[in-house]
């Protein structure tokens, strides 16, 4: 019976290490690659010709400038036209601040042309048109400057950045209706938007003119 034991352990033995073995034993390889295998474009030209998108397919945000007037004016032209003198939209509004030509008329410019060129005269029309849309909406920057509408906070540059982008007479009808009158343009863009995205900034060194020209 011992010698029966034994010979039935020894047997066990050899089966499980016959079995290990089987796991471990591993084909040596030469290291080459398979033709089929390889890869035969330039991987790192494909990667960086699909990394160029068209800017305008992809939300960036501006540098912040602080908040006075100089970092509110790029702020607001970069959401506009990502701060480009030259843009014209499809809707024909031109320039750095995307002006219509009717505005443009109101403030004494009524060359498109040579108003696309320059951009000393797009800076100083911007600066022009926020003089006399605070003189337009003076009564109400005062009456609803510090208040909320709709949980927006209100602020003199988010009212001006709102006249910049629906017109003074339907900002006026935003606040005086607590948000319910609340217009966008062609692009979606509403005022209650503008009025948030615009707030806080310190604009007080641009005075107010009545009938403001260039």
């Amino acid at each position: 019976m011992k010698r029966w034991m034994s010979f039935i352990l020894h047997l066990a033995m050899i089966v499980i290490l016959t079995s290990f073995g089987s796991y471990t034993v591993t084909k040596k390889s030469d290291g080459k690659v398979p033709d089929s295998l390889k890869v035969k474009t330039n991987m790192e030209t494909v990667v960086l010709q699909d990394a160029i998108i068209d800017s305008e397919d992809v939300t960036i945000e501006p540098p912040f400038l602080g908040n006075e007037f100089n970092g509110f004016k790029e702020a607001l032209a970069f959401k506009e036209s990502q701060g480009r003198y030259s843009a014209i939209n499809t809707l024909g509004y031109l320039g750095k601040y995307q002006f219509g030509l009717s505005t443009l008329s109101l403030m004494g410019v009524y060359d498109a042309n040579s108003f696309l060129n320059d951009p000393v005269l797009q800076e100083k029309t911007f600066e022009t048109n926020i003089a006399r849309n605070k003189w337009i909406l003076r009564r109400d920057i005062k009456r609803f400057n510090g208040k909320r509408i709709r949980g927006i906070e209100i602020t003199e540059s988010g009212i001006l950045a709102s006249a910049h982008l629906a017109g003074a007479g339907n900002v006026k009808k935003f606040l005086r209706t607590y948000g319910k009158y609340d217009v966008a343009d062609a692009y979606g863009s509403n005022i209650s938007y503008y009025m948030r995205k615009f707030a806080g900034y310190d604009i007080s060194n641009i005075e107010q003119k009545r009938n403001a020209k260039v």
